[in-house]
């Protein structure tokens, strides 16, 4: 626990030599001449530990500006006015993500944005299959198809900001979340459904 004005002013009056001559009573001007000088030593002893805080991503506030230029955010998907939240949370996806290319990976990126999709993937025709399947040249094999709501709403949460909009919509940020994190060789297709 940080030490506060009080506990410095008090450290600091144990220093000085025992004395008659000096009055050390509430309200003296050697009492309020300590406690000016132990402002200080109290604010940077708050701010070492308010540091604590801000080493967690989870947490930070003060530094999440740095935070995010450490690890490149905000990055071209995310809007530029974004929640605190929000902020966070790509901050905190950026440090913990481990990528992938799996249906999964994709399905658990749009969860991790607030979308709930499904992915459907393709296969070149052959004359194996059935009369009802589509027919597909070879170049479906490098495509998939992502199916999402038409439109998503997210809702404010006790983690957000006291400026933040109770709800927001919109899917900008799945489609450019998706198509950056995609091998560079396919090409992902969106359908937006209504619910």
């Amino acid at each position: 626990m940080a030490m506060t004005r009080v506990d410095y002013a008090h450290q600091l009056r144990q220093l000085l030599p025992p004395s008659e001559e000096l009055d050390f009573r509430d309200g003296s001007n050697l009492s309020a001449l300590l406690s000016a000088l132990a402002g200080e030593p109290a604010l940077i002893d708050a701010l070492i530990e308010a540091l604590a805080e801000e080493a967690d991503p989870r947490t930070t506030y003060a530094l999440l500006s740095d935070w995010e230029r450490v690890t490149g955010l905000p990055d071209p998907c995310a809007p530029a006015a974004r929640t605190l939240a929000e902020r966070r949370d790509a901050l905190l996806a950026r440090l913990t993500g481990r990528g992938g290319q799996s249906r999964q990976y994709y399905i658990d990126q749009a969860a991790s944005l607030g979308y709930t999709i499904t992915i459907e993937e393709f296969r070149p025709h052959n004359v194996t299959m059935g009369v009802n399947a589509p027919i597909a040249g070879s170049d479906w094999a490098y495509a998939f198809r992502v199916h999402a709501p038409a439109s998503t709403v997210r809702t404010l949460t006790v983690k957000s900001g006291v400026n933040e909009p109770l709800r927001s919509w919109g899917v900008e940020a799945l489609e450019c979340s998706i198509n950056s994190d995609k091998p560079a060789h396919t090409t992902a297709l969106f359908s937006y459904e209504s619910q």
